[in-house]
């Protein structure tokens, strides 16, 4: 087993600066020894900043490199497959942002340079990593409340991305929905072998020029024979608001508040509490155990919890979401690829 992974970082905009230190200053048994931007200044700034031993503006240099064991693809998704591709050719563990690739085809062709290559590869679902998230799964595999028949997922965006952003996203399915559906089908320990999606656009009118919404909602249909619905929007006001339900036949599991800490103020105005103002802040831990899980895989040489395969069937359920909604809620049946562990 490894003592140490020396690592490097491909990408550093705001979420790969944010896995760049949480990887210097926080995760155990990983060493971060090179970061990459093709933005040269920022590469050399953040690499002084950390006292990381080397930067570049070209990613070759981290894979030709023989020292580094593993790297973390935040790249942007246009790049997934090429990187994908670069560091298992090279011997790389790797640990990349979702989704996996931009289609279903190049999905297809680095699962197997990764298992010619026979590396590690984890995608970024960080809500299987989330302590709450975890700790329903574990109530749900206990018994707790029976058997799960249906699934409730909420993703609600505080504000709506810039149109820059919008234009390049895939839809709202694919960029949003996908990890309410990742989640469901590890919550409810099924594959969802049906949906049906419908959106509109209730507040930010360039979206219609890029056949997306703003308001969501999808139902979904299990192998197991349980439903659910997910919901994603980019109106919430109120907060970055992410919750889910799992009905059983012996109880409910309730996971997530859009209050960022558990104190309400009660006074003579009234009442108030502090809201979540981002996904960084909601998923703060869940960030660091996702990339503690992957160092602990690349030791172990160990299945990660959220596999290119789930990606893979994840990216599957979101692009037929996105036909359902474009087809006006039209039914789609999905062949199952496996039951989730």
């Amino acid at each position: 087993m490894l003592k140490e992974t020396r690592v490097a970082t491909l990408g550093l905009g705001r979420l790969g600066y944010y896995h760049t230190k949480n990887l210097h200053e926080k995760v155990r048994g990983a060493k971060l020894v090179s970061v990459v931007d093709p933005f040269g200044d920022q590469a050399e700034k953040v690499a002084a900043e950390l006292g990381v031993e080397s930067w570049s503006k070209d990613p070759d240099d981290v894979f030709q490199d023989p020292n580094i064991d593993a790297v973390v693809i935040v790249t942007p998704t246009s790049t997934h497959g090429e990187m994908i591709k670069k560091a298992a050719k090279h011997g790389k563990h790797f640990f990349v942002e979702k989704p996996l690739t931009q289609s279903l085809e190049e999905a297809d062709e680095v699962i197997q340079v990764i298992n010619e290559n026979n590396v590690i590869c984890q995608v970024g679902f960080m809500r299987r990593f989330d302590p709450a998230y975890y700790d329903a799964k574990k109530r749900i595999e206990a018994g707790d409340i029976g058997k799960p028949v249906y699934f409730k997922g909420i993703t609600r965006d505080f504000t709506c991305p810039p149109e820059e952003f919008i234009k390049n996203s895939g839809g709202i399915f694919l960029d949003c929905s996908i990890h309410d559906y990742d989640i469901a089908r590890y919550l409810m320990g099924a594959e969802i072998t049906s949906v049906s999606a419908h959106g509109t656009v209730v507040r930010h009118p360039f979206m219609s020029k890029y056949n997306d919404v703003d308001q969501g909602m999808t139902y979904i249909e299990f192998d197991s024979g349980a439903a659910g619905d997910v919901e994603a929007s980019r109106n919430s006001r109120h907060g970055y608001d992410i919750r889910a339900e799992i009905i059983g036949t012996e109880g409910s599991l309730f996971v997530g508040t859009f209050g960022n800490k558990n104190t309400t103020l009660l006074n003579a105005k009234g009442s108030n509490y502090e809201i979540i103002p981002d996904f960084q802040t909601r998923f703060d831990d869940a960030y660091l155990l996702e990339l503690e899980e992957f160092i602990k895989c690349v030791q172990e040489n160990k299945e990660p919890r959220v596999t290119a395969l789930d990606s893979k069937i994840n990216m599957k359920i979101a692009l037929a979401a996105t036909k359902s909604f474009l087809n006006g809620g039209e039914k789609i049946v999905l062949e199952t690829a496996k039951v989730t562990n």
